[in-house]
């Protein structure tokens, strides 16, 4: 499978804490990858090097073969990269609908792919259930329309790959369910997905690889219960409380 995104040799300190050390792996064309470890294990920050919201030490970011490690962040975005984050910040005083409008109009707009910013945000809303919701204003969401409109304003762009940030925390098990249900399409209609989460049952449910982290290290990659059986990744979770939810 050729590789969409890939970081070689990637190192990343804030002063004494590592979090990205050797970091090297790669992401297929509609892949499903993802992504474990406990905290501090540099999960978010791998997003926030691949996003470009935080300058690599060493080593090189790639998407679709070219050379991004210095890319700014929002041109990366434009270019098809599209993340959500573990606490949904919607603009609060906008519809659900200009909240994805948003996205749609300044990261998607300079793509051809993406096509109109009005169609691509209601075929977004559509797709995570919000259609009815989109007049309401974001501030007065649950939590769990909420992790969807994160969704629906990345998907609006048209991304190639999503970054998913924990987007499953937080939720009752039905909620979540209905949450991996919406992921594990994305990669039917080309979307390439890498999902850090805490929710394991989430991950087992919703991708078909898996990658273990700990100290910005990568100590498995695989079939996802394989992965989660490993002796070295049971050593790091040893003592720790997983979530898991039954899916």
């Amino acid at each position: 499978m050729p590789a969409l995104l890939e970081l070689r040799n990637v190192r990343k300190a804030f002063g004494s804490v590592t979090v990205a050390d050797d970091l090297t792996f790669a992401l297929g064309e509609a892949e499903s990858l993802g992504v474990v470890g406990p905290n501090g294990a540099g999960k978010t920050s791998m997003l926030n090097l691949i996003t470009g919201n935080v300058a690599l030490d060493d080593g090189q970011v790639f998407f679709e073969g070219r050379d991004i490690t210095s890319v700014a962040a929002h041109t990366r975005a434009q270019q098809g990269i599209a993340r959500t984050h573990q606490v949904p910040r919607p603009f609060a005083g906008m519809t659900v609908f200009e909240n994805v409008l948003v996205g749609a109009t300044f990261a998607g707009a300079t793509r051809s792919r993406a096509g109109d910013p009005v169609a691509s945000s209601v075929s977004s809303l559509e797709r995570t259930g919000l259609l009815e919701r989109a007049n309401t204003p974001a501030s007065s969401l649950p939590l769990l329309d909420r992790k969807r409109l994160e969704l629906a304003r990345a998907l609006a762009t048209q991304p190639r790959v999503l970054l998913l940030d924990e987007i499953a925390g937080g939720l009752s098990e039905p909620e979540v369910h209905e949450l991996v249900g919406l992921i594990r399409a994305l990669p039917e209609d080309g979307i390439a997905v890498l999902w850090i989460e805490h929710v394991v049952q989430a991950l087992i449910a919703g991708v078909s690889r898996l990658m273990a982290m700990d100290f910005g290290r990568v100590l498995a990659d695989g079939e996802p219960r394989a992965v989660m059986a490993s002796p070295e990744v049971q050593a790091v979770y040893m003592g720790q409380e997983m979530e898991m939810v039954e899916l």
